[in-house]
C-alpha cells in the first residue's frame, strides 16, 4: 500500500501536534471524573457501537460505492439509522413497560423473542466482521499480506476468543472495553484534525463517480447499514439505567456519532482518488497521506477496538442464543458455536461480503423492532399515521435484507 508506514517522509512537527492531540484525548476520556458519570457511560456504550469498526472502512466503501457522493450517502445512511434508532427509542418507552407488566399481546412476545434470535445471529456475523479486519490491520505492514494468513491469523483470535469462553467465559475480558474505546476515539479526534488541515491546504481531486444504475446503488448502500449499527445496545442497558436515560443517551450517541461520520467521509473522500477502495485497509493509505504518524495510530486503535469488539459481540450473542435456546444449552457451550461461525464466514467471504451479510442480518433484528413498536402502539389505542409509519419502516428494512448486497 503506497504511503505505508509514513506517507513518502521523516516525522515533522505536525505529526508532534497529531500524537499530542490524540494523547490528550485519550487522558480526557479516561479521566476518572467523566468515567464515573452515569450519563456519559450510557452515552459511551452505544457510541463505542456505532462508531466501531465501521468506521475504518467506512471512507473506502462509500467512495466505491458513490464516488464524489460518498459524503452525501453518508448522510442517507446516518438519517435511516436515526430513524431507526426513534422505533428502538419508542419501544423502550412503550414495550419494554408493556413486557414488564405482562400486558404484552402474545404476538408482540414472539415478535421480540425473534429479534433476540435475529439480533444474537448479527452479532456472530458482526464478530467475524471484527476479527477479519483485525487479521487485515495486524498484517497490513506485509502489503500485500497473503490472505491465508490473514485468515489463519484470525481464526487463531476467534478460536482463542471462544476456548475463553467455553472454559472460564468471557467477563474477564471485559476490562479492555474501555481502553480500547476511549483510544478510538483520541485517534479519531487526532485523524480529523489532520485531515482538515490537510484540504485546507491542499488542492483535493474527487475520486471518480463509478458506473452504476440507481438500483445497484441503493442495493449496495443498503449493503452498508452495518457501519452505523450499535445504537440498539442501550435497549438492553434497562439493568443499569432507567428508560428515560437509556433514550437521551441513545439519541445523543446517534447525534456524535452521525455527525463525526458525516465529517469524516466529507474530509477523507478527496484522499480516496487513486486508491484501491476495495481494500478494507486503505484508510491507512488515506491517513497516510496526512502524516506519517497516523498510521501507526489508527492500526494501534484498529487492533484495540476490533478485538474488545469481537469480545463485546460474542457476548452478546452468547448470551441473547442462551436465552432464545431456553437455556436448554450451556453458555459457554454457545460462545464455543459463535466463533466456530464466526470462522466458517472468515473461510468463506470477504469483508465486504460480511458486512452485506451483518447489514441484512441487522436489518432483520431492526425490521422485528418495527413490527414490535406497530404491535405496541396498536395495543395503545396511537394513531394510523403513527401505525403506518413504523410499518413503512419495516417494509424498507425488509427490502435491505432482502436486497442489500456487498459493494464489489
Amino acid at each position: 500500500m503506497d504511503g505505508w508506514p509514513g506517507g513518502g517522509g521523516g516525522w515533522g512537527p505536525a505529526d508532534a501536534v497529531l500524537l499530542g492531540l490524540g494523547v490528550a484525548a485519550a487522558g480526557a476520556l479516561l479521566h476518572p471524573r467523566l468515567r464515573g458519570l452515569p450519563a456519559w457511560r450510557a452515552t459511551v456504550t452505544p457510541l463505542a457501537s456505532i462508531i466501531g469498526s465501521g468506521f475504518l472502512v467506512i471512507a473506502p466503501l462509500l467512495a466505491a460505492i458513490a464516488g464524489p457522493w460518498a459524503p452525501a450517502a453518508m448522510l442517507v445512511l446516518v438519517l435511516f439509522a436515526y430513524a431507526i434508532g426513534a422505533v428502538i427509542r419508542f419501544n423502550i418507552r412503550h414495550v419494554e413497560p408493556l413486557v414488564e407488566a405482562r400486558r404484552a399481546p402474545a404476538v408482540l412476545l414472539r415478535v421480540e423473542d425473534l429479534g433476540d434470535v435475529a439480533l444474537g445471529l448479527a452479532y456472530v456475523v458482526s464478530v467475524a466482521f471484527y476479527v477479519r479486519l483485525l487479521g487485515s490491520f495486524a498484517l497490513a505492514p506485509l502489503d500485500p499480506a497473503p490472505a491465508w494468513a490473514e485468515r489463519s491469523l484470525t481464526t487463531a483470535v476467534l478460536a482463542a476468543i471462544g476456548a475463553t469462553g467455553l472454559l472460564r467465559g468471557l467477563r474477564g475480558l471485559e476490562w479492555l472495553e474501555l481502553w480500547a474505546v476511549s483510544l478510538k476515539l483520541a485517534v479519531i479526534a487526532a485523524l480529523l484534525a489532520g485531515l482538515a488541515w490537510h484540504d485546507a491546504r491542499a488542492a483535493l481531486a474527487l475520486p471518480a463517480a463509478p458506473a452504476t444504475d440507481p438500483v445497484h446503488l441503493a442495493r449496495t448502500l443498503a449493503g452498508a447499514l452495518l457501519v452505523t449499527q450499535g445504537f440498539e445496545t442501550s435497549r438492553y442497558l434497562g439493568g443499569a439505567y432507567d428508560a428515560a436515560t437509556r433514550v437521551r443517551t441513545m439519541r445523543r450517541a446517534q447525534l456524535i456519532a452521525g455527525a463525526i461520520y458525516v465529517v469524516f467521509v466529507a474530509l477523507a473522500t478527496p484522499l480516496t482518488a487513486g486508491l484501491d477502495t476495495t481494500d478494507e485497509t486503505a484508510v491507512i493509505a488515506v491517513a497516510a497521506r496526512v502524516a506519517p504518524v497516523l498510521p501507526a495510530m489508527l492500526v494501534l486503535a484498529a487492533l484495540m477496538s476490533q478485538f474488545s469488539a469481537a469480545v463485546a459481540d460474542t457476548l452478546g450473542a452468547g448470551g441473547l442464543l442462551h436465552e432464545a435456546l431456553r437455556r436448554r444449552v450451556p453458555e459457554r457451550a454457545v460462545y464455543g458455536a459463535v466463533t466456530a461461525a464466526g470462522i466458517v464466514l472468515v473461510w468463506t467471504a470477504d469483508v465486504f461480503a460480511i458486512i452485506a451479510l451483518a447489514s441484512r442480518a441487522f436489518a432483520l433484528y431492526y425490521a422485528l423492532q418495527c413490527i414490535s413498536a406497530l404491535l405496541a402502539a396498536r395495543a395503545r389505542g396511537m394513531g394510523a399515521g403513527v401505525q403506518a409509519g413504523f410499518a413503512a419502516m419495516a417494509v424498507l428494512l425488509a427490502l435491505v435484507v432482502a436486497f442489500a448486497e456487498p459493494a464489489h
